[in-house]
């Protein structure tokens, strides 16, 4: 999480963690141009609603057109993915301006999300579903 200096321009690298999912983001000033594991966001991330949680970062601050972004994600399941790119979005966006902080934490997204996948216990089918009980 250290902030680097290229030949003109300043990148600043942040992670995001969901579930499974560790996104590395880096912010780069553009004109809005967003790249996940090489390839478009909007193709990569092919439901709207993901796309929502993606981009919910830009929506609070209203910064979407200011800066590019390069994502390199793994792990996980593609909304697990999706929550690991707003979250390093969101931290991203906290050190390139200091002012936007206040923003995204009432609105959630500086927070990792804790909720994980509960283990399989044994004796069962799944983590709490159990087979039909058989009196006789």
């Amino acid at each position: 999480m250290a902030e680097k200096k290229t030949n003109k321009t300043s990148q600043i690298i942040s992670t995001g963690r969901r579930k499974k999912s560790i996104a590395r983001v880096r912010l780069f000033p553009g004109n809005g141009k967003w790249t996940v594991n090489g390839r478009d966001m909007g193709e990569y991330l092919q439901r709207d609603t993901l796309l929502l949680v993606a981009r919910r970062p830009f929506d609070v601050t209203n910064s979407g057109d200011k800066y590019d972004i390069i994502v390199k994600v793994i792990g996980g399941g593609i909304s697990g993915q999706a929550g690991a790119i707003s979250h390093g979005i969101a931290r991203a966006l906290v050190k390139a301006d200091e002012m936007y902080k206040k923003e995204l934490k009432e609105a959630g997204l500086l927070t990792r999300d804790p909720r994980m996948k509960e283990r399989k216990k044994y004796g069962l089918k799944k983590a709490r579903k159990a087979s039909q009980f058989s009196k006789r």
